[in-house]
């Protein structure tokens, strides 16, 4: 039995007919393709300024004939109650309701249509499947957080049964629980791991401490899927060692879809199918490809609430080898909440200083993992977790380093920790700006 189609069935997603209307979309040719998205686009933006009050209301100044003058869309603009933002004929009993995680800041609930998220399911199955994985037969590894609550723990737990999926804590990283983790493989046929990228790379490791290579005591694995957090070249690499597995980077959103996924060729292929990516500068102009700004979404499928000119909060860069049928991420850079501000007024993205200091913090292999904060224009903590504190000298030379990269009069202070705090979900935020 197709556990996993069936259980989609139950809650009443086709999935069925969403995989067939997604081949159907992926069979056209360049110029019906071109005409598909003009045509979804237009009659998406049309059907909530007819039925959607919060839209009628946004969208007062739109031209259907010009999509520029389709306003841009924020996480803000959304922070009220979720029945005000409802489509007509939508109810909260009738459609899929979910919630960000709030790691941009602004949390909020939000709703699909179920022929919208049945669709969502059919891009994520097929994705997948391009490196072998069928959902229904293919078991996974899974790490991700879970509720602490004993209704959401269960809950969680039956759809873990249905999906073939066995999950571990990402909220105890010790060497106990990764010894568990390995037996575990060594017992199970598990042919892929998907999950949050920091205890996966934590994970690896550990398997390099032990030297040893996961695919050796687990021979069924197939590929390693990381979502949610940014993976660096060098913990992709490591990744890839200790697993002895190609490595996927997954990028997606709740409330949207998966908006890009790694493919054969190692390119960060933009779902077109159900989403349409736009890339813009602060002024809402449209960037040509090649262009760094922020990425803004509109989903093409969702009827039960708007998520048109989306601004997802991300800088990222379409590469110049993109095309309208197949967008190419050549870049995803940061969340734009996550900008250090420097007492010179010069600006750098929150990723690029966390990545300055990784080159230099983990050399040794001591620090396991660490997380940046800025506590004021000048000033940074480095919050970290090693077997053994930094030696002045050492913090000397990371403070050092981030000065060269930055520029001078920035303060550096580190904390030595037992363990970072993760948001609820199990996600790690590397860099986080306390500067309102």
């Amino acid at each position: 039995m197709r556990l996993f189609d069936f259980s989609l069935k139950l809650t009443g997603f086709e999935i069925d007919k969403a995989k067939e209307a997604l081949a159907k979309i992926q069979s056209q040719s360049e110029k019906d393709f071109d005409d598909y998205i003009e045509n979804q686009k237009r009659e998406i933006v049309s059907y909530h300024l007819g039925y959607n009050t919060f839209y009628k209301n946004f969208g007062k100044s739109i031209d259907i004939n010009n999509w520029e003058s389709v306003p841009i869309m924020t996480k803000r603009h959304l922070q009220q109650p979720l029945e005000k933002r409802l489509s007509d004929s939508y109810t909260s009993k009738n459609v899929y309701v979910n919630k960000t995680s709030g790691s941009s800041g602004d949390p909020f609930i939000f709703a699909k249509n179920k022929w919208c998220h049945a669709l969502t399911w059919a891009e994520i199955m097929n994705r997948f499947g391009w490196f072998g994985i069928d959902f229904n037969s293919s078991k996974q590894a899974r790490f991700y957080g879970i509720p602490l609550d004993r209704k959401g723990y269960y809950k969680e737990r039956i759809k873990d049964w249905f999906s073939k999926r066995y999950r571990f804590s990402v909220f105890d990283l010790s060497h106990s629980t990764f010894e568990n983790v390995l037996s575990r493989f060594k017992s199970s046929r598990f042919d892929y791991i998907n999950g949050y990228t920091s205890p996966i790379v934590q994970f690896a490791k550990f398997l390099r401490e032990k030297n040893v290579v996961l695919k050796t005591v687990c021979p069924t694995l197939k590929v390693c899927i990381v979502t949610s957090e940014m993976l660096f070249e060098d913990d992709k690499v490591l990744l890839e060692t200790q697993f002895g597995i190609p490595v996927v980077n997954e990028y997606g959103a709740s409330e949207l879809d998966l908006i890009a996924f790694q493919n054969s060729k190692d390119e960060w292929q933009v779902n077109s199918e159900t989403l349409y990516v736009e890339i813009l500068d602060d002024n809402d102009n449209v960037l040509p490809y090649g262009h760094e700004g922020r990425i803004v979404i509109t989903s093409l499928y969702n009827k039960a609430h708007p998520f048109i000119r989306y601004d997802i909060g991300d800088i990222g860069i379409l590469s110049e080898e993109s095309t309208l049928r197949k967008p190419i991420l050549k870049k995803l850079i940061g969340r734009t909440n996550d900008i250090v501000r420097l007492p010179s007024g010069k600006t750098a993205a929150g990723l690029t200083f966390y990545y300055i200091t990784k080159s230099v913090i983990e050399d040794d292999g001591n620090v396991s993992e660490f997380v940046i904060e800025q506590l004021s224009l000048g000033t940074f903590k480095i919050k970290y977790v090693s077997k053994n504190e930094l030696s002045s000298n050492e913090q000397r030379t990371i403070s050092k380093a981030m000065v060269q990269y930055l520029e001078p009069e920035i303060s550096i202070t580190f904390e030595h920790v037992a363990k970072l705090n993760r948001s609820k979900s199990g996600k790690l935020k590397q860099f986080t700006s306390f500067i309102s």
